[in-house]
């Protein structure tokens, strides 16, 4: 059986791992035994805090409409379930739109659940 020489598959796979290492410190962007373990770990932590990152923008919507409703003698809870009685289908993105930027739809929707 013939020798197989894998120089250029090792050179390229190698080439791959340190392109992802750019703007790592220390031996983490130049040696490969660092190098790897560091993409993974990177790979983890990025698919991680994508979820996260979702987490935490309806966590602030949440607090917005809050903050937005309680001059309506409304708690963020009592508001969301009164529009869901109501029949008003709106996600919490577009509240939050609502409450910064048209502050008089808010209120018009405030004195809807309220009554």
């Amino acid at each position: 059986m013939a020798r197989v020489k894998r120089g250029k598959t090792h050179l390229r796979k190698r080439k791959r791992l340190l392109k992802k290492t750019k703007g790592y410190q220390y031996g983490r962007r130049s040696k490969i035994k660092l190098a790897r373990p560091a993409v993974l770990k990177a790979g983890v932590y990025a698919h991680r805090d994508r979820r996260n990152k979702k987490r935490l923008a309806r966590r602030n919507w949440q607090v917005n409409i809050n903050a937005a409703v309680r001059p309506f003698d409304l708690s963020y809870s009592r508001f969301i379930s009164g529009l869901k009685k109501k029949g008003i289908v709106l996600n919490r993105k577009i509240l939050k739109d609502l409450a910064v930027e048209y502050p008089n739809t808010l209120k018009k929707l405030a004195e809807l659940v309220k009554s």
